[in-house]
C-alpha cells in the first residue's frame, strides 16, 4: 500500500479481523483502502481531508470496479477507526450546510437536532417530495391554503394514519426550518392541519400464551443464533422492553447479584427493573454459549455475521418478525410483545400503576388502554342486556 493511509494498514487489518470478517473480505476491503490511499497521494491530500466530498470524488474515478461499492457508508468503518486514532475530529464527517434547502435541512436535523441517521433519511425523503412540487425559490410565496391542500391530497394516497402523521410532522419541521433559514417570510408550520385519530379506539394486541410459546419453541437453542433469539424474545415478552431498549442493553447494565437490569429508555432515562429468573437464565445461556467473544463490543445482543456489533432496534424487531412467521402466528415486530407483557401482568393480578411502572409510562392514561383487554375484570362492570339473565 502506498500513500497517507499506509501507516494505519496494520490497525485496519486488526480491526477488520476483530469484527469477524472472513480473510477474503478483509483482503477485498484493504485493496479498496489501498486505492483510496493512492488517490489521496495523487491528488495531494492527507488523511484529514477524508469526508463526503473526497469520497464522492474517489468513487467517480474510472479505476474502480462495480464490486468496490464505494460509498461513504461502505467506508464508515475506516472513518471511525481514523477518528479513534486522532486523525479525524469526528467519526462521521457531516456535509457543510452550503447546498440547497434539502441539504441544509438534513444538516440541521443531524447536527442541531441530533436525530439518528435513519430518522434523518426518513424526514429528508418526505421533505424532498414536498420540495419537488414547491421548489425553494417558490416557497416565499407559499400560502396557507396551498399547504393545507397539499396535506389533504397527500394523505388520501397514504395507506395508514401513521404515515399521514409522519407527513404532518415532517412538513411542520421543514416549514419551521425554512422560516429560521429565511426562505419563507412568515410562519407556516401552524397552518399544517392535524391528522384525525380517535384516541383509544383500538385495542392493544397481545399474544395468547400458546402463541408466545410457539414463538419461543421456534428458536433452535442448540445454535448460537437460537440462544440469542430465545433470550431476546423472553426479555421482550416478560419485561415489555422496547426494541431500542433491548438494542441499548450493555453487559454492565446487568447486575447479576442484585437480580436487576438497567433500562435506558426514552428521553435518555435510566431505570432499574427486576430480572426474572427465566429471563436471567436465558441471557446467561446466550452469554456463555452463544455470544461471539468480542471484548470491545459491550452490547448484550450482537450480530452473528460481520461486522460484529450490537443489534440495531430494527434488527431486534426483525428477530421477532422472523419468529412470529416461523411459528405461524402472524408477522409483527417487537412492540406486540410489549403489549403481551402488559396484558399478562394484568391477568396475573397486577394493578395499572404497577404495569405503568414496569413499562415506564410517564402518564397512567397511557397504561389505561390495557384495562380494555382485562376481560374478566370488565365482565364484573358490564350491565346486563335488557330482558336477559345476567
Amino acid at each position: 500500500m502506498k500513500g497517507p493511509l499506509m501507516p494505519f494498514a496494520a490497525k485496519m487489518i486488526e480491526h477488520l479481523e476483530s469484527q469477524g470478517y472472513a480473510p477474503e473480505t478483509v483482503n477485498r476491503k484493504m485493496r479498496l483502502v489501498g486505492k483510496l490511499s493512492r488517490f489521496l497521494q495523487e491528488t495531494g491530500q492527507t488523511v484529514s481531508n477524508l469526508g463526503t466530498a473526497t469520497l464522492e470524488k474517489f468513487a467517480s474515478q474510472g479505476e474502480l470496479t462495480s464490486s468496490d461499492r464505494v460509498t461513504p457508508t461502505a467506508l464508515v468503518w475506516l472513518i471511525e477507526l481514523l477518528a479513534k486514532q486522532g486523525e479525524l475530529a469526528l467519526s462521521v464527517v457531516p456535509s457543510p450546510p452550503d447546498g440547497d434547502l434539502l441539504d441544509r435541512y438534513r444538516h440541521y436535523l443531524a447536527i442541531e437536532r441530533g436525530l439518528l441517521p435513519k430518522t434523518v433519511t426518513t424526514y429528508a425523503r418526505v421533505a424532498q417530495r414536498f420540495l419537488t412540487e414547491h421548489p425553494e425559490h417558490n416557497l416565499g410565496g407559499l400560502s396557507p391554503a396551498e399547504v393545507a391542500r397539499y396535506v389533504t391530497r397527500e394523505c388520501r394516497r397514504l395507506d395508514s394514519v401513521r404515515e399521514a402523521e409522519r407527513l404532518v410532522t415532517v412538513l411542520r419541521s421543514l416549514l419551521s426550518f425554512a422560516l429560521l433559514d429565511g426562505v419563507i417570510p412568515s410562519p407556516l408550520s401552524a397552518v399544517v392541519p392535524s391528522v384525525a385519530r380517535w384516541g383509544g379506539a383500538s385495542l392493544p394486541r397481545g399474544l395468547a400464551p400458546e402463541q408466545l410459546a410457539a414463538m419461543l419453541a421456534s428458536c433452535d437453542r442448540g445454535e448460537p443464533k437460537g440462544k440469542r433469539n430465545y433470550a431476546l424474545l423472553v426479555l421482550l415478552s416478560r419485561l415489555g422492553l422496547r426494541a431500542a431498549e433491548v438494542a441499548a442493553l450493555r453487559l454492565e447494565d446487568i447486575d447479576w447479584r442484585a437480580g436487576e437490569i438497567i433500562v435506558r429508555g426514552k428521553g435518555r432515562s435510566e431505570e432499574r427493573l427486576p430480572l426474572p429468573v427465566d429471563v436471567g437464565a436465558a441471557i446467561a445461556d446466550y452469554l456463555r454459549h452463544g455470544r461471539p467473544d468480542r471484548a470491545e463490543q459491550r452490547e448484550v445482543f450482537l450480530r452473528l455475521i460481520a461486522p460484529s456489533r450490537g443489534l440495531a432496534p430494527q434488527g431486534v424487531s426483525e428477530v421477532v418478525r422472523a419468529a412470529s412467521e416461523r411459528a405461524g402466528v402472524g408477522s409483527f415486530g417487537a412492540h406486540r410483545l410489549r403489549h403481551t407483557a402488559a396484558s399478562e401482568m394484568l391477568r396475573a393480578g397486577a394493578s395499572l400503576p404497577e404495569v405503568a411502572q414496569v413499562l415506564r409510562h410517564r402518564r397512567i392514561t397511557t397504561t389505561a388502554i390495557y384495562a380494555k383487554v382485562d376481560y374478566l375484570a370488565l365482565r364484573e362492570l358490564a350491565m346486563p342486556w335488557p330482558g336477559a339473565a345476567r
